[in-house]
């Protein structure tokens, strides 16, 4: 039994319905544009299940990367407008590098996406307008995808990086105030079998990208910040491609919280996705 589980039995925690992946025969597969004609945006069918998402402040400094996929660490950005590109790739990227070198022991970190998202009920995510928070539960990279985007990215140098440990994290923020209505959950990896984990196709116009879709699991154990701060920051292991960790593969997914007051803004944030790399 992970840890975390005995954390939770003291725990508060609040009850939502997640949505996991239904069975089905065919690979998981959904575009990020409009797909062919005739073809859905995503063959994906929800599979939502009520769980307890538990508070997880009382042992913040107890979660580990390594021990269940996600850490949540107290971090103030010197960036408080997220309105300029170039802030954020100039400023906001090199604090991330930074802490993700002091949090992980890593030789090298490479940033290679970051996505603002602002909740805007009732509209859809991929289409006009701001990205959305995602409200499926997933796990962004894949052992597969992880390694690929390596390849892609830092072709001269990916046979020599990859000799190395490999991991893919995702680096996550509130901005401009704090988490009320959508905030992220994210599970404790260890909870998860493997096969509840299920490798997905997400389409791009000029590439196919890997994910995993998660099918339900009785032991999952899941963990929030409730009204998290943009002085903190939620951590979230993607892959990694050492095999003797407790944790590897992280699902997360937002999820509407009850009872938030009328007047509370809706959330914003952005997530970064890095490689981070150790030599070999």
């Amino acid at each position: 039994m992970s840890d975390t589980a005995s954390f939770a039995e003291q725990d508060s925690f609040v009850e939502a319905d997640l949505n996991y992946l239904a069975p089905m025969s065919e690979r998981p597969r959904s575009y990020t544009f409009e797909p062919p004609a005739g073809a859905p945006r995503s063959n994906i069918v929800n599979d939502p299940h009520r769980v307890a998402i538990h508070d997880a402040r009382p042992h913040t400094g107890d979660y580990a990367l390594d021990r269940h996929g996600f850490a949540l660490l107290d971090h103030r950005s010197k960036v408080t407008s997220f309105d300029d590109e170039s802030v954020i790739r100039g400023v906001y990227y090199r604090e991330a590098e930074d802490l993700l070198k002091q949090v992980t022991g890593a030789d090298r970190v490479f940033i290679f996406d970051h996505t603002l998202r602002r909740r805007i009920p009732g509209a859809q995510d991929y289409r006009d307008g701001p990205r959305q928070p995602a409200t499926r539960v997933h796990v962004d990279h894949t052992a597969k995808s992880g390694p690929q985007r390596v390849r892609d990215l830092l072709p001269d140098e990916a046979d020599e990086l990859l000799r190395g440990r490999v991991q893919v994290i995702n680096l996550w923020r509130p901005i401009h105030h704090p988490v009320y209505d959508a905030p992220l959950a994210v599970c404790d990896a260890t909870t998860v079998a493997p096969d509840e984990l299920v490798p997905s196709d997400l389409v791009y116009r000029n590439r196919v990208g890997e994910t995993y879709s998660v099918r339900f699991g009785p032991t999952h154990r899941w963990y929030y910040a409730p009204h998290m701060r943009p002085d903190e920051v939620l951590l979230l292991k993607c892959t990694d491609s050492r095999t003797d960790v407790a944790a590897r593969f992280t699902p997360h997914t937002a999820f509407l919280e009850s009872d938030v007051p009328a007047d509370a803004p809706t959330r914003e944030s952005i997530e970064l996705r890095t490689l981070v790399f150790h030599a070999a």
